[in-house]
């Protein structure tokens, strides 16, 4: 018998109908006529609803044609964990600054932007700073890169249309586990950057540097891969020991 798996609703009664049938998949992949049966939805409503759901990618579709929960589900609560990652990188991006002489960030993909959401910045040189807030192209920079570079193929595809650097350029970043950009985002700047991972392996965010192009040289990587890699390291080993950071 059909039976209602909500037991507190909203009132606002297409909310409630669509997280009956996110509810529902809960407990694994199923078909139209199972989400119909578990809601006690009409069929059409239930179709329409989750046709909604699909386009949205709160829910998907397997192999199979059954209902399963959509990636967007997952980037909402990789999102949700990113405040542990964003206050454990305060002294971690300090150490960075003061290791580099330059100032170092934070980056988050938020849709086509990415967001500094931490900032260490240089005593001097303020026209160099990007403060927390600062949304920036996700089409050019080294922290784009990284945010780009092990997304899957077809968000690889769509990242890389109108970007500043290339197919080649990603697969060198995935290849050395880093990404250097000079002038990309903004002439005369260069920059440096390094992936924070979650449990999963999933990129999480960007640890980076930039600076005058006179400062970094013309070869940034060369002389700060390796303590822009340390300190995503560091931080990526922060959130494996807790991984609520990465509700995948």
């Amino acid at each position: 018998m059909a039976h209602s798996i909500l037991h507190s609703p909203s009132g606002i009664g297409v909310v409630d109908k669509s997280v009956m049938i996110m509810d529902a998949l809960e407990a694994g992949p199923a078909t139209l006529a199972q989400l119909v049966e578990v809601t006690g939805l009409a069929r059409p409503t239930v179709h329409r609803l989750a046709s909604a759901l699909v386009h949205h990618r709160f829910l998907s579709r397997d192999v199979r044609g059954r209902y399963v929960i959509g990636s967007r589900m997952a980037e909402l609560a990789q999102a949700a964990g990113s405040d542990q990652v964003v206050s454990a990188a305060g002294p971690i991006l300090l150490k960075l600054r003061d290791a580099t002489g330059e100032s170092s960030q934070l980056f988050r993909r938020q849709g086509d932007s990415r967001i500094c959401v931490a900032s260490a910045e240089r005593p001097i040189g303020l026209r160099d700073s990007i403060p927390v807030g600062t949304q920036l192209s996700m089409k050019a920079g080294s922290a784009a890169q990284v945010l780009l570079a092990w997304e899957d193929h077809d968000r690889l595809v769509e990242g890389l249309r109108d970007a500043r650097f290339t197919p080649t350029v990603l697969a060198g970043v995935r290849r050395r586990g880093w990404g250097e950009s000079l002038g990309e985002r903004e002439p005369g700047v260069a920059s440096v950057s390094a992936p924070v991972r979650g449990p999963s392996g999933r990129v999480l965010a960007a640890v980076s540097i930039s600076g005058p192009i006179e400062r970094l040289s013309r070869q940034p990587g060369r002389r700060f891969a390796h303590v822009v890699s340390a300190a995503a390291q560091q931080l990526t080993e922060l959130v494996r020991k807790n991984p609520e950071s990465d509700l995948q």
